[in-house]
């Protein structure tokens, strides 16, 4: 029998199933393509990130302090369950598995939840140095464990997975300026504020100001490139695991298009990539994942770690 199937771990990946199906049911949908053992621990691996990003993101009526020692004894835990390769814990038991089957290094998901103590206690960011290491802890190093679990053919993989989640952070930042201003966040390096003559009130304010255009074109642009130098990464992986990540990257850099043709105008409504498109990419990556996998077993194929 399968580790996730047995009685007693069936419940808790149960649960990290329908935790993936009711946050995202496009990664859901594009999971369910994957083998049977990459299936199960991404939806470990997702219902992890998805629980540590809920501690803040859904803070509900505890203090700073009472957020700060739960995401303390989430620390906790996940040490001693990496050392036992246990835990009872609903969420990390799935996770702790699953990272043990596919070789996830503990730095990994430690690194995010220190991404998610940032996000407690810092609401504005200096320079982008300082921005970038908030984006990898928080999705940088997801990529990299999604690596692990999806399978790849070279070593080189884990450098553009990193960039790639990087690329989605500075979407998600992008697309979320106007709820994020709200709880009182600004995630645009205040240095480049300066730089392009705009003021925290101008967000705050939303007073959609030519510089502040150009800011977010800038910011913008930077998001591309990094989906650019991400995308040699791909074909490392896996070729039965590759629809999922061309799919997520080109659904993400759709949102970027979105963004475009709003005019770079963060306030006018939440940039939403229709589910009928995300469908769509997702249906031809999955054409292409075949025919290479098809063309793998004509031609002869990889070793995947």
């Amino acid at each position: 029998m399968n580790y996730w199937s047995l009685p007693a771990n069936k419940p808790s990946f149960e649960h990290a199933r329908l935790s993936t199906t009711y946050y995202s049911k496009s990664f859901y949908i594009s999971s369910l393509m994957l083998p049977r053992e990459r299936r199960w621990a991404t939806f470990a691996l997702y219902g992890f990130c998805r629980y540590a990003d809920n501690l803040i993101d859904n803070p509900r009526r505890r203090s700073i302090e009472e957020l700060r020692t739960e995401i303390e004894s989430v620390l906790i835990e996940l040490k001693i369950a990496y050392r036992t390769q246990e835990s009872e814990h609903p969420i990390l038991r799935p996770f702790i598995l699953s990272a043990h089957r596919f070789g996830i290094p503990a730095e990994y998901p430690i690194e995010l939840l220190k991404g998610v103590q940032m996000d407690l206690e810092k609401t504005r960011y200096e320079t982008f140095d300082e921005l970038y290491l908030f984006c990898y802890r928080v999705a940088g190093v997801v990529g990299l464990m999604m690596t692990h679990v999806l399978g790849y053919k070279d070593e080189a993989a884990f450098q553009y997975a990193e960039k790639l989640g990087v690329a989605m952070q500075l979407t998600n930042i992008i697309r979320d300026i106007k709820e994020d201003k709200e709880m009182g966040r600004i995630y645009l390096p205040l240095e480049e504020l300066r730089q392009f003559g705009v003021k925290e009130q101008d967000i705050l304010r939303e007073n959609m100001s030519e510089n502040l255009r150009q800011l977010l074109k800038f910011s913008t642009e930077r998001a591309y490139q990094y989906y650019h130098e991400a995308n040699p990464g791909i074909p490392m992986l896996a070729n039965e695991s590759q629809f999922a990540i061309y799919a997520a990257s080109k659904i993400y850099r759709a949102i970027l298009l979105k963004f475009e043709r709003q005019d770079y105008n963060p306030f006018n409504g939440r940039m939403i990539v229709p589910k009928i498109k995300k469908f769509g990419i997702l249906f031809r990556e999955v054409l292409r994942t075949k025919r290479i996998i098809w063309q793998e077993r004509l031609f002869g194929y990889s070793n995947v770690k």
